[in-house]
């Protein structure tokens, strides 16, 4: 079975488009049996999207929709999906058609070589300069702090097989991040170049803030930050002996040499500032342990929906 997972966000106007032409592109393929996993990021939208996303359930009983009581992030709303998908490959889309079914093949095809992950990535991105120096930005950070490949190219758009589905749902903090999370699990993927489509409808839900957010979560992927932090801290705190040791020699061979105000100043905002610097991200650390030991929720899950259990409903 194929299982084909949707992170939904003010997608009502999408998301009927994506399914079917989706659907339509697996049958030609003849990649049956298939489901279609949606779930719907409590879209601000008084509804629209879950409304749109029951209705497919009632027209196409390969469709489940999931509703989450708040809003969880694309990542722990695709971990949500993860969790009821059942097929044996399960394919990651966007809600937009940017991800396009007519693309499929290509990463299936790549799959059937016998690779666990394969991702799709785009030569040439229909987004905005602001959000491809974001992924840029995204990409070498990542392969610095968690050891990505250097050719490893990503995207939203890929496919996995179920062992990988099975073990990265095991994983319970609400910091997702699938790159770190396929990464731990295993080293056989494939990326494969795609066509990137123009958005179907509306702008992308990407702010900075959302962007940093999602950028932020590498942090509990990797201790780099704590080295590099460890390895400013020497290196500034053998900058202020070096410093300390000129003073008093200066001093001893110039004993009228008066010592600068301004200059003490500079020194204690600047060192003051490095401190809470990286005091801050070691609370960050410590503030994600908390969490995580308190059980802090991915998602919450409000309601799941459907055709299957309409249809069995009514046979009652």
């Amino acid at each position: 079975m194929y299982s084909v997972i949707i992170p939904c966000y003010n997608s009502s106007r999408s998301i009927r488009e994506v399914v079917e032409s989706t659907a339509k592109e697996l049958e030609r393929l003849k990649r049956k049996p298939f489901e279609f996993v949606l779930v719907d990021d409590h879209s601000p939208d008084d509804g629209a999207t879950f409304r749109e996303l029951m209705s497919l359930a009632d027209d196409y009983p390969y469709v489940t929709a999931v509703e989450l009581a708040q809003n969880s992030g694309q990542h722990n709303a695709i971990m949500a999906a993860l969790n009821h998908a059942q097929g044996d490959f399960i394919i990651s889309m966007d809600d937009d058609l940017q991800t396009h079914p007519s693309q499929l093949h290509i990463l299936l095809e790549e799959i059937d070589k016998g690779y666990d992950v394969v991702y799709g990535y785009y030569p040439d991105k229909k987004h905005s300069p602001f959000r491809n120096f974001g992924s840029w930005v995204n990409h070498e950070s990542v392969r610095i702090l968690i050891g990505k490949p250097k050719d490893m190219k990503t995207s939203s758009f890929w496919v996995i097989r179920k062992f990988v589905r099975d073990y990265v749902i095991q994983y319970t903090s609400p910091y997702s991040y699938m790159q770190g999370l396929f990464l731990r699990t295993t080293q056989n993927i494939s990326c494969i170049s795609v066509q990137h489509h123009e958005r179907a409808y509306g702008t992308s839900n990407y702010t900075f803030k959302k962007l940093l957010h999602l950028w932020s979560n590498v942090v509990g992927f990797s201790v780099v930050p704590l080295r590099i932090a460890r390895h400013i801290g020497f290196v500034l705190s053998a900058c202020g002996l070096i410093g300390a040791l000129w003073v008093i020699i200066e001093k001893i061979i110039h004993p009228n040499m008066q010592l600068g105000y301004a200059s003490t100043m500079v020194a204690i905002f600047f060192f003051s500032g490095v401190i809470l610097l990286f005091l801050g991200l070691i609370g960050e650390y410590v503030g994600r342990m908390f969490l995580c030991i308190g059980n802090a929720p991915q998602y919450v899950v409000k309601s799941v929906y459907s055709g299957q259990d309409r249809e069995k409903e009514n046979t009652k």
